[in-house]
């Protein structure tokens, strides 16, 4: 895994024998930076670990899945699928819940940018509806990994359920994106990906909020589901779910 480069260790030295105190500031705060890269370096090779002994195996073509979207009342369910052909330095790479907004961003371009291959799967509400919303989940994944370019040999799925309907050999990891870092990858294309919908689905139906709270059971959502009723992003069954809210 390529990560930050190593400065000169005569330059290093030179600092650090400096006895000049902006000159001590500035090498502290370097070796303070270093450190702090050389951790996450080290973090992100523990992520790599189910990749790493497949690739061990044999197996070269290993894809992480994980999707966005089971919770909200509205909109689709999404699945990302990644496949990377060694392991990366990616700072930031994990589980899309434990980032921010604007580190998602970033990550995902990285991701995109170093992973060999990268697909979407979309179920639509009204396809969750027909479904379930586990089922659809599934399914969404399902798609994801048929629109990769290159087929994967092996499939990590998070969760505890295989995916129906692929014959490829699969793993199914509890928390996998916390474990896996094709699976956190995965995680946080369908994030970014889903959050983009219904950005977009937000200027069809500017009534309800999509852009801000994404179809998520908010007081905000709930409130004006109560006083304009459903649109048709909203999936079948929701009325149930505001009862018990």
């Amino acid at each position: 895994m390529e990560g930050p480069k190593t400065p000169d260790p005569n330059f290093l030295r030179l600092l650090a024998q400096d006895g000049r105190k902006g000159v001590q500031a500035l090498y502290n705060r370097y070796m303070a930076k270093m450190l702090a890269q050389q951790k996450e370096k080290e973090r992100l090779a523990a992520l790599f670990k189910p990749e790493v002994e497949l690739y061990c195996r044999g197996v070269r073509l290993v894809a992480g899945v994980d999707e966005a979207g089971r919770g909200p009342l509205a909109g689709p369910v999404v699945a990302a699928a990644v496949i990377f052909a060694e392991p990366v330095f990616i700072p930031g790479l994990n589980d899309s819940k434990r980032l921010s907004g604007t580190e998602r961003l970033l990550v995902a371009k990285e991701i995109a940018s170093k992973a060999l291959d990268w697909g979407i799967g979309i179920v639509t509400a009204e396809e969750i509806g027909c479904l379930n919303i586990h089922q659809a989940s599934l399914e969404a994944m399902r798609r994801a990994v048929g629109i990769l370019r290159n087929c994967p040999q092996w499939v990590l799925v998070d969760g505890r359920f295989m995916i129906p309907g692929l014959d490829i050999k699969q793993t199914s990891i509890v928390k996998g994106d916390a474990r896996s870092a094709s699976i956190a990858g995965a995680s946080i294309l369908a994030k970014v990906f889903r959050d983009r919908v219904m950005e977009w689905n937000h200027l069809q139906f500017p009534t309800y909020g999509f852009d801000r709270h994404k179809g998520y059971p908010t007081p905000e959502h709930f409130a004006v589901l109560q006083k304009h009723g459903p649109c048709p992003l909203h999936r079948k069954g929701f009325n149930l779910r505001i009862a018990r809210g």
